[in-house]
């Protein structure tokens, strides 16, 4: 596979099909986990492959691809999420937006959030929603925006030497843990981009943003 960008489509809280159409426009693979392909469907898109144990995805929906693109995995040891992210990982992806993995089951919604972590260093990944975007960050990262955008640092363990440039509120070589977020929320962009920088941990940056800008 050539795709460096991918759009991953899962079976939770769908988003409007413009929104899907306007991501899938950015990117070069379209991949469903589950029953993602049939949320697919709804907004007018086929996925270019189908990942999972396939116990949600519709008949209709298995008939939109060749055979080969409908990829079973019999490991109960993993989500479907995680299965497409390994599967990505494997062919070359560099890239991966996630639409539809949040909402309903908190539990669900927590778990999806915190299996992105050991993939965090092997592809840059965005959980996006209409009007925003979730990071993970665990070195630097920089964004284009523009001026008076809301943006959030959320820490999932202690993180040192974080510095943010282009906010309202910078920091400078700053300690945060994992529970304290008094000094990161609600921040707001005062140019055209801002960086997100640590030496070490791991933490989710949240921007109020039309789709997913992370340079």
């Amino acid at each position: 596979m050539k795709a460096l960008r991918a759009l991953l489509i899962g079976n939770g809280e769908p988003a409007p099909a413009e929104f899907l159409k306007q991501l899938a426009a950015q990117t070069d693979f379209i991949v469903a986990a589950d029953g993602g392909a049939d949320q697919a469907l709804k907004a007018g898109l086929t996925p270019d492959l189908i990942i999972g144990d396939l116990d949600s995805v519709s008949a209709r929906a298995k008939k939109c691809v060749p055979p080969e693109k409908l990829v079973f995995v019999d490991n109960q040891n993993n989500t479907d999420l995680e299965k497409a992210l390994d599967w990505l990982c494997a062919h070359g992806a560099n890239t991966c937006t996630l639409v539809g993995f949040l909402g309903g089951r908190w539990d669900f919604s927590l778990g999806n959030f915190l299996s992105l972590v050991p993939y965090a260093k092997r592809l840059e990944l965005c959980f996006a929603g209409p009007g925003w975007g979730f990071y993970p960050v665990q070195n630097n990262r920089r964004f284009v925006c523009r001026p008076g955008m809301r943006v959030s640092l959320i820490p999932l363990k202690t993180c040192r030497g974080v510095s943010l440039q282009g906010l309202k509120y910078p920091l400078t070589n700053a300690a945060l843990k994992l529970g304290g977020t008094g000094r990161t929320l609600s921040n707001e962009t005062t140019g055209k981009t801002f960086s997100v920088t640590l030496q070490s941990g791991f933490l989710f940056v949240y921007v109020e943003q039309d789709l997913p800008a992370a340079l």
